[in-house]
């Protein structure tokens, strides 16, 4: 079985019940969070793969904790596009089996999703094979902090992230497998490289006399922000002439960096439903009429254009603050006004 079809398996088993099943298997079904359940599906690992879903149950949890939080910041990036990373099983396995862009961004947020899901682990302490970082406890500065504490052990998710992510037999040496692998780093850069600088201050009567500081993941908002960025401008990219490398599409185009996303084939145009293709189609989705851009009406129903309805809904109102602790809120019925693709 190839790295690719592994990866389809995985998210099949482990995202597309979120839709099927309602929003409880999103927030701790024991049959998302089986770390069994990757490895059942998959009889076929092997290697790195194999041996960390015989000896390293915990972490396999973890990754797919990782998958979900990657699933669904794509779902958040990608709301108001054709694709909006539908996890259907008409569409998302379809897509993950091309070289799209799409794709590129998924494979992508899927590595950064596991690297910072087993990160946090080892902070949380659920993991036995790691702990919070303490490596750098002790290194002075320029005298106005100094690091201590005990910081989010990247190196530890990162590492986890790879020898499971990148896991291939030896024969997967051709393009795609290159430009899966490219993919996943980007994403796990799209971590690593960014960790913040959390400090907290020493000293009598609340004065800051010593800062000690420590290393703490991103925002995970602002890594799904990051790849959106590079997936708007990703490259195309195709093989080179001795078989293992990639190069750009075109000659004048600089080749990509590691943190890049990088695609060869070209997307749909995900307006009408095709099953070769895992498109689901604009038809009926919510659009922006003020908008000229991917959310706008032209452009997201693909020319067809769009209906105004009306539709009541409930909402909060009328909330007030009750001494000491609650707001309480009246429900309201209001008559908004939505634009629907034809």
């Amino acid at each position: 079985m190839d790295l690719k079809m592994i990866l389809v398996v995985v998210f099949f088993f482990l995202i597309c019940p979120v839709n099927i099943i309602g929003l409880w298997w999103a927030v701790g079904s024991p049959l998302v969070l089986d770390p069994t359940r990757i490895c059942r599906k998959t009889r076929r690992l092997r290697g790195k793969q194999a041996e960390i879903c015989q000896n390293e149950p915990e972490v396999v949890r973890e990754v797919a904790k990782g998958a979900q939080i990657g699933t669904v910041e794509c779902q958040f990036q990608f709301r108001h596009r054709r694709w909006n990373c539908s996890t259907s099983r008409r569409s998302f396995g379809k897509v993950l089996m091309q070289d799209i862009r799409e794709t590129a961004f998924l494979n992508a947020i899927t590595a950064a999703g596991v690297t910072f899901a087993v990160t946090q682990a080892c902070s949380a302490g659920h993991l036995l094979q790691c702990t919070c970082d303490r490596s750098i406890k002790g290194i002075s500065t320029d005298g106005d902090w100094e690091w201590g504490g005990c910081g989010d052990n990247i190196d530890f998710g990162y590492k986890k992230s790879r020898e499971f992510m990148d896991a291939r037999d030896k024969k997967g040496s051709d393009v795609k497998t290159l430009i899966l692998l490219h993919n996943n780093e980007a994403g796990r850069i799209a971590v690593k490289n960014y960790m913040r600088t959390e400090c907290k201050c020493h000293g009598l009567s609340g004065s800051c006399t010593l800062k000690t500081c420590w290393r703490k993941l991103p925002i995970f908002r602002d890594v799904g922000d990051r790849l959106k960025e590079k997936f708007d401008g990703a490259a195309k990219v195709m093989a080179g002439n001795d078989g293992l490398s990639i190069i750009p599409v075109g000659a004048t185009i600089k080749p990509p960096a590691k943190d890049d996303l990088i695609y060869s084939e070209d997307s749909p145009d995900f307006c009408e439903p095709n099953k070769k293709v895992g498109s689901l189609g604009t038809h009926g989705r919510e659009c922006n009429h003020t908008s000229q851009g991917v959310g706008g009406c032209e452009l997201l129903c693909c020319s067809r254009g769009y209906e105004k309805l009306q539709q009541n809904i409930t909402e909060n109102c009328r909330c007030r603050f009750i001494w000491c602790c609650e707001v309480v809120c009246d429900t309201c019925a209001v008559l908004k006004t939505i634009f629907r693709c034809l």
